[in-house]
């Protein structure tokens, strides 16, 4: 297992962030689960597999950058025009991208082995902040996948809901990185 001990600058060329929606309620047959990609963001990262507690993440997104790559379920297949409204929700009535344009995370403690270990940190989005932990697991030696689950509502975010709330975004999403790290 190789790995390169430093701090790295990180950014969509190197790295992807996405946010995975599934769908809820008694319509939730005629609505998609789906796959959010923040195409602006950077972050840094520093890593040394020797003493992980030394190690840290910093990331910003832009939040007005999340867009629909993947959709799956539903009735009929995601349009261009389904993809614009689902940007418009998420900037003017989820996230409030105008007030709000910027979400961060920023650790304050990395525990457990080289291969797979926790990231803890403030998560703020909306303007709230909360703690969030983050499992992360090292493939092949330089492929980190990091996962974490949140609750839209602790953020003071209302869940998109249609229908009379027959059709809505479950109050929890994933989200997870996923990053090479640099050759030695």
């Amino acid at each position: 297992m190789t790995r390169s001990a430093g701090t790295y600058d990180i950014g969509p060329g190197d790295a992807r962030v996405t946010v995975h929606t599934t769908k809820a309620g008694l319509g939730a047959r005629l609505a998609h689960d789906l796959t959010l990609e923040a195409k602006a963001w950077s972050g840094s990262i520093t890593f040394d597999d020797a003493d992980l507690a030394a190690s840290s993440v910093e990331v910003t997104v832009a939040a007005a950058s999340l867009a629909v790559i993947d959709s799956s379920g539903g009735v009929k297949p995601l349009s261009d025009g389904d993809r614009r409204e689902i940007a418009r929700n998420i900037n003017d009535k989820i996230l409030q991208t105008d007030r709000f344009p910027d979400i961060t995370f920023r650790s304050t403690a990395v525990d457990g082995q080289p291969d797979a270990f926790t990231v803890t940190g403030d998560l703020t989005i909306a303007g709230i902040t909360r703690p969030v932990s983050l499992t992360a697991t090292v493939g092949d030696g330089r492929r980190v996948t990091a996962r974490a689950t949140v609750v839209q509502t602790q953020f003071g975010i209302k869940p998109y809901s249609a229908m009379l709330g027959a059709l809505k975004i479950d109050d929890r999403v994933e989200i997870q990185a996923t990053l090479t790290l640099p050759v030695p």
